[in-house]
């Protein structure tokens, strides 16, 4: 398979639509602190609506040009806009590198999004970039993307490395710049290829590695275009791609010198004291995605800008004549706000919450200006939202692991008949030295790979649309034995009672779960106790708790 040839450019920044002022901090700076100044410019930047609502972005981010064909870095398996069946929001730089919160900018920041074949992103996993060693069997090759044991000084003790086409290459490469310098504050859970420090960020091998890829794979047209779409979106800019020579100062041939706009952008005018608002910028589309009808939806606009005179900048949200539905949005609970313009010419700027809540089924739009501060004119952006009927979610049935190994497993499950799901939660417990521990993770398929096994754990599934969750599915457990031979732990035993079983072990005994042989949750008591009796039906049963180091095989008899 052969991907569409991407022509590289050799474009100055003066090429790209860089609002003025906006990288202003970065003049002189060098080392640590020229990163850091990176970082203060592109951290704050409005979230998109919600992960849910990616594909619609991605629509305007990664479709070829002139065409509906999704434009896939991953594969070449032509996939068409609208229907979005078959590919993955795929998180190119690891979510998991940074244990996989989803409650940060990261996890939904367009820079490092994109559409990814399923496979194709199953494959890639949680593993660094790196070289694949080609005299071993790869594990995963589809003539694009390969995934395989890395050549000798990569891939950072991790197994595996992903290996992208060598047209894409510098893409990632720019990607990962841009993501060790947005979020260098960060813990990182996997140091693969970096390191908990906020600057270089980056190990020396991937350093290595990232410059090679960015010097061979110039930034591209798709780059650019991308660039200034998120820029349209986030209101936040890669100035990897914008000045390529950036990564130089911080990780290659001048790393050390200080880096100067007029040495990397010939069309930059020097000091301007114009009054600017260079975020949000004309034009703008402020979506918050699907809501359903009962709920709200939260979008945080980011204001920053330079110059700006006088005490307030003005934010008005009122219809035109193509819009009637100011009234379903709101600041702060009022359609008008009045921004205090020191904060907003601060380096972090301001932040304001705009929030949807629609009162009827269907798509609603309005417009919000803002105007004053010094500035010419004003600065009109869309607010826009779509309404359905609340969805009634069905539990999923989980199913039996598969692929079981000493360190990991498949989950599986099988998905209602004709339900529309936006992705699945699961909910998995890991059962350790006598203590439960719960995390969820979001799947788009009907089975994830579960990478890290700790031996005995059990797992549910649930299916979200619309941010409405399905009740829990039956319990499926995965253990390197037979559960039968699982033994009862100091924390939770139980002794034979007629008709029942009475609980034995600690005095408190929390998220007690009694669970039938099919998986099906049939008693939840959120506090036991030591004697406490519980009734049960003649049966087979297994019996969980929060500091239960493994589920306990009960057997009820007359």
């Amino acid at each position: 398979m052969t991907a569409m040839f991407v022509a590289p450019v050799s474009a100055t920044a003066s090429d790209r639509q860089i609002p003025s002022g906006y990288y202003n901090g970065l003049d002189g700076k060098s080392g640590a602190e020229l990163k850091t100044a990176a970082c203060n410019i592109i951290y704050n930047h409005t979230e998109v609506s919600s992960y849910n609502a990616l594909p619609q972005y991605f629509q305007r981010t990664d479709v070829y040009p002139d065409t509906r064909r999704w434009w896939d870095m991953y594969a070449d398996e032509p996939f068409y806009i609208p229907s979005f069946k078959g590919l993955n929001r795929e998180h190119s730089f690891p979510k998991s590198w940074w244990g996989g919160s989803t409650e940060i900018p990261a996890y939904v920041d367009l820079n490092h999004l994109y559409p990814a074949e399923a496979a194709a992103n199953q494959a890639k996993s949680n593993y660094p970039l790196g070289i694949v060693d080609r005299s071993t069997h790869a594990s995963f090759d589809n003539g694009i993307s390969t995934v395989g044991y890395p050549v000798s000084g990569q891939g950072g003790g991790a197994k595996f490395v992903f290996e992208p086409d060598d047209e894409y290459k510098g893409d990632f490469a720019r990607t990962y710049f841009y993501m060790v310098t947005c979020y260098q504050n960060l813990t990182w859970k996997y140091t693969y290829m970096v390191s908990n420090n906020s600057y270089p960020t980056l190990n020396n091998w991937s350093q290595e590695l990232l410059m090679k890829w960015h010097r061979e794979d110039p930034v591209s047209q798709k780059e650019i275009d991308r660039n200034e779409e998120i820029y349209s979106i986030q209101a936040n800019r890669n100035p990897f791609i914008d000045f390529p020579a950036l990564a130089e100062y911080l990780w290659g041939n001048k790393k050390g010198d200080r880096f100067y706009l007029k040495d990397n952008d010939a069309s930059n005018p020097g000091e301007d004291k114009t009054p600017v608002l260079i975020t949000p910028v004309q034009g703008m589309e402020l979506e918050f995605g699907e809501v359903a009808l009962g709920k709200s939806s939260i979008a945080r606009l980011h204001l920053r800008g330079e110059n700006l005179t006088g005490k307030s900048v003005t934010l008005n949200i009122y219809d035109n004549a193509s819009t009637s539905d100011a009234n379903l949005f709101s600041i702060d609970g009022a359609n008008k706000f009045n921004a205090n313009v020191s904060s907003v010419n601060s380096a972090d700027g301001l932040w304001v919450t705009v929030t949807y809540t629609p009162d009827s089924v269907g798509i609603h739009s309005t417009r919000l200006v803002i105007s004053g501060g010094g500035i010419k004119g004003s600065v009109g952006i869309g607010l826009k939202g779509q309404c359905f009927p609340t969805p009634q979610l069905t539990a999923p049935l989980a199913t039996a692991a598969t692929d079981i190994t000493s360190d990991g497993y498949t989950a599986n499950w099988t998905p209602v008949d004709n339900e529309v799901v936006d992705y699945y939660i699961v909910n998995r417990t890991c059962y350790i030295g006598g203590t439960a521990t719960t995390e969820q993770l979001i799947a788009e398929e009907t089975s994830l790979r579960i990478d890290d096994f700790c031996g005995s754990e059990s797992y549910t599934v649930q299916s979200v649309r619309l941010d409405v969750l399905s009740p829990q599915s039956n319990v499926i457990f995965v253990n390197t034995g037979s559960v039968t031979e699982i033994d009862a732990t100091e924390s939770l035993a139980v002794r034979y009672w007629p008709g029942g079983i009475r609980l034995a072990g600690a005095d408190v005994i929390t998220g007690l779960r009694v669970i039938d042989t099919t998986g099906r949750i049939i008693r939840e008591i959120p506090e036991a106790h030591n004697d406490d009796v519980i009734l049960l039906p003649v049966g087979v049963y297994f019996i969980t708790a929060d500091k239960c180091a493994a589920p306990v095989k009960i057997v009820v008899r007359d």
